[in-house]
């Protein structure tokens, strides 16, 4: 089976370095599939779920906040300005800030539009993300 060498790295910290069979995300132009013979491209990356498949037929889901997707031959770098592990993510406080950016922009002045929508984008990517972790484990 072919494979692809893979590292996911925020600012924070290196995430997963290791070899996959594929990798899915949602970048800046729609849902993205990267396989083994990928052409190269860089694209960015919207915030929610990033799916590694792994040589075992497992799966490993990430949350990346945003940032970049470089693909090379044989190997795969995801820049993200911040990731998380899936199991990592607390979907009480998740659904805290949903709540509270959704009050926020009831409230909000123009001038803090873009703040809150970011707020809003942001908590529902992490949403997305826990609900496509437990979509995988059924």
């Amino acid at each position: 089976m072919a494979t692809l060498q893979c590292e996911i790295v925020s600012a924070e910290a290196s995430l997963f370095s290791g070899t996959i069979t594929g990798l899915s995300v949602r970048g800046t132009i729609g849902e993205l599939g990267i396989m083994p013979g990928h052409a190269p491209l860089l694209t960015g990356i919207k915030p929610g779920p990033v799916t590694l498949h792994l040589e075992d037929g497992g799966e490993e889901i990430f949350y990346a906040s945003g940032g970049f997707l470089e693909v090379q031959p044989g190997f795969v770098t995801l820049l993200a300005d911040t990731a998380l592990r899936a199991e990592d993510l607390d979907e009480a406080a998740a659904e805290e800030a949903r709540k509270e950016a959704e009050a926020a922009m009831q409230q909000q002045a123009d001038t803090e539009y873009s703040l809150v929508a970011a707020m809003m984008a942001e908590a529902m990517a992490k949403q997305r993300t826990l609900e496509e972790l437990k979509r995988r484990r059924r």
